[in-house]
């Protein structure tokens, strides 16, 4: 894969997303809720919002479950997930994301993923690291996992440069919806 085609996609996406951003979510952590309603029961994976990221919170704290969100433990491994609730204390993570000061290791059945951009075959463009394929492909190995990716509708693309590694997601939410793919 050219380094440059995805570096070029990613600056779309961002500035995409940045776009969306300001316009606001309207009723994307509603959406998302409804949709996993019917996972109630299952261990969540979420993610503390940074930046322009589309906010996930509400749907989270409405989960009726364990809720977690990643801890990046090294350069080149899988995600790590921290039992989350709302109001636990957090502190600052790799690269600046927020995570539970304490709390229980769990291994997440449904995942909600942040992204950079997406395409209709529900492939994503993260930020380059590869903690969420990794993440995947490993939690994927040992069972059935739900891939659930959570953006703007603006952030979706003709076609995400991909690899070999790359996961594809089951699902998109976006303001407008969820998808399945």
């Amino acid at each position: 894969m050219d380094i440059a085609v995805k570096k070029a996609a990613r600056a779309t996406g961002f500035a995409a997303r940045k776009r969306a951003f300001a316009a606001g979510q309207g009723q994307a952590a509603e959406i998302l809720a409804d949709f996993l309603a019917p996972h109630g029961g299952k261990v969540l994976a979420g993610y503390m919002p940074m930046r322009t990221e589309i906010d996930p919170l509400p749907a989270m704290a409405a989960h009726q479950g364990v809720v977690c969100v990643p801890v990046i433990v090294g350069q080149g491994q899988a995600l790590r997930f921290r039992e989350w609730s709302p109001g636990c204390v957090m502190v600052p993570g790799e690269f600046g994301a927020l995570i539970p000061a304490e709390g229980g290791w769990v291994e997440p059945e449904v995942l909600i993923v942040p992204l950079v951009g997406f395409d209709g075959r529900g492939y994503r463009l993260g930020y380059g690291g590869g903690f969420y394929d990794r993440t995947l492909e490993g939690l994927r190995a040992r069972g059935p996992v739900l891939a659930v990716g959570f953006a703007f509708s603006a952030q979706e693309m003709p076609e995400v440069p991909i690899e070999a590694t790359d996961q594809r997601l089951d699902v998109i939410v976006t303001e407008r919806g969820a998808f399945r793919l």
